[in-house]
């Protein structure tokens, strides 16, 4: 019987993240979770560089959100409502359509299914992370122009002027926010509510995920007393920027790391989705190597000298260093949030010096 050393891990884990934390004065606040029901952990920890933290604390989860927004899809698809291989077009208005996706002069906007956008193989641009034909990056707009509110039509139309698509349908993988975008519309269409409100009838209320919200478009159902934990870009704080309701069903979640582990208990439980609908998200396009990308999931699976076996879970991560993920051999949940943009290899490295540490902690 293999147990585990639970003083020996808290001790170890508490001390890796601690240091983390304060050898690095640009994390002004950072959170962690462990857990596993096999070995009976749960670590809930929460550091900062001033202040007293609190793990309880609700934080800004990035693209951890695209999880949520192809979890709907999912839900939406087992009630019969959608398909992952229907057409993008039987969904959207013709005028988000238009000019949508078009390649070497051809227009293929009307090829993209469901599927194509979940797992980021549409060949759309990605209005977040690619450079634009002129004038400046949109984290730079964002930046330059707090106050100002985005709604998804909006977003959609400035990625179709100003970005490039980058290859047909299906034919490649291309991390695209302007495909999730797609996908929240699609979503309200389909349910004939806001997606903040798909978002909490269909995973949020479900779960008892009281302390989740989409930032700058709702409330959740249980205030937290704590404030929504500062994100920086650079030296700025971003939290209470009206220019983040840009990131809507590609990652405006916020959440505490308890409720985020309810969401995964729900994936890996098969409470929110079915096993035979979960594997269909399993529908893997090379990302990076050593990690693929399914439906708003990302599959870390072990390869040669790039990516110890050891290391292979599934979840999902965002650019401000948060973490979603689940590895089934330790029967391991990694939550947390590091709270800086462009922080998410950090967060990996985080996540990996915790498999090393518990794994190290088992005892037979």
């Amino acid at each position: 019987m293999i147990r585990m050393d639970r003083a020996r891990l808290q001790a170890r884990v508490s001390k890796y993240f601690n240091r983390l934390v304060h050898d690095d004065l640009r994390i002004e606040s950072a959170f962690l979770m462990l857990h596993s029901d096999r070995y009976d952990i749960h670590l809930n920890m929460a550091d900062s560089q001033s202040g007293t933290p609190s793990p309880f604390r609700p934080y800004y989860v990035a693209s951890v959100g695209k999880t949520f927004t192809a979890v709907l899809i999912a839900i939406l698809s087992e009630h019969g409502l959608v398909s992952f291989d229907d057409r993008i077009a039987d969904y959207l208005d013709d005028d988000v359509m238009k000019g949508l996706h078009t390649f070497r002069g051809k227009d293929y906007s009307r090829e993209i299914r469901i599927r194509h956008l979940l797992n980021h193989t549409s060949g759309l641009h990605d209005y977040f992370g690619d450079k634009p034909r002129h004038g400046k990056r949109m984290l730079d707009i964002l930046l330059n122009e707090p106050s100002r509110r985005w709604t998804p039509a909006e977003t959609v139309s400035w990625s179709k002027d100003n970005l490039k698509s980058r290859f047909l349908p299906g034919e490649g993988h291309h991390y695209s926010d302007t495909g999730y975008q797609l996908l929240g519309l699609i979503v309200e269409k389909i349910t004939a509510r806001p997606f903040h409100e798909a978002l909490s009838l269909h995973i949020f209320r479900p779960l008892g995920m009281a302390n989740s919200c989409l930032l700058q478009h709702s409330q959740p159902d249980r205030k937290s007393e704590l404030p929504i934990s500062a994100c920086y870009v650079g030296e700025k704080n971003i939290i209470n920027y009206t220019s983040l309701s840009i990131d809507y069903a590609g990652g405006g979640i916020v959440s505490t790391s308890d409720d985020l582990l309810k969401s995964m208990c729900g994936l890996t439980h098969h409470t929110i989705v079915r096993r035979d609908t979960f594997e269909k998200m399993k529908d893997w396009a090379k990302f990076f190597p050593g990690v693929d990308y399914g439906y708003g999931i990302m599959n870390i699976r072990g390869t040669p000298i790039i990516m110890p076996r050891k290391y292979s879970s599934w979840g999902n991560a965002g650019s401000t260093g948060s973490f979603m993920f689940y590895h089934p051999r330790l029967d391991l949940y990694l939550i947390g949030s590091l709270n800086r943009y462009g922080y998410h290899r950090k967060a990996f490295r985080l996540m990996f010096k915790c498999i090393d540490i518990f794994s190290r902690c088992e005892r037979r």
